[in-house]
């Protein structure tokens, strides 16, 4: 399979860039997130409300590693690499694209975690989810884009160059 696959923290863009990436390149677009909604026939937040953290990373786990497409480019949920079987699935399925964002440019743009449906255990905060996910990030990369400060249309660009594209 020939998919490429998009992980990183909540808000790096990974939907907004994953649809513009799957135009310009001619492949479909898949939201890992939605297909979680659709299958538990509820939103992130209220899955996590009924079955709580570890229940709700599990039904992410099961989630992706259903999603067996081809010529695809598909935008994980933040909290994906916890599921090891599902990012080992990944990693045969495609390329494993990880958009890397600075932690005070995250801060600017996550407002709302809980409103967002973000993964956080009791009393864990942004800073701590940022410390604990980058390592998992960078292990199951095989391309790191640094955003930073740059454009949806410069994170692009950089993106097709090094996918060679």
């Amino acid at each position: 399979m020939n998919n490429i696959i998009l992980i990183g923290m909540p808000a790096v863009g990974k939907s907004t860039i994953g649809v513009i990436l799957a135009k310009e390149i001619g492949y479909q677009f898949l939201d890992a997130d939605l297909v979680i909604q659709q299958r538990e026939d509820c939103l992130l937040k209220e899955i996590l409300v009924r079955h709580g953290v570890e229940g709700f990373l599990d039904i992410e786990n099961q989630a992706n590693l259903s999603i067996k497409t081809d010529r695809t480019v598909i935008a994980t949920g933040g909290s994906a690499v916890y599921g090891r079987e599902a990012m080992d699935h990944y990693k045969k399925s495609g390329t494993i694209v990880y958009l890397k964002c600075e932690y005070d440019l995250l801060e600017k743009r996550l407002n709302d975690l809980h409103g967002r449906g973000v993964v956080l255990k009791e009393g864990q905060t942004l800073l701590d989810i940022y410390r604990e996910r980058c390592p998992l990030y960078e292990k199951y990369a095989d391309i790191i884009v640094e955003e930073n400060e740059k454009s949806i249309e410069e994170t692009l660009q950089l993106l097709l160059k090094l996918l060679n594209c």
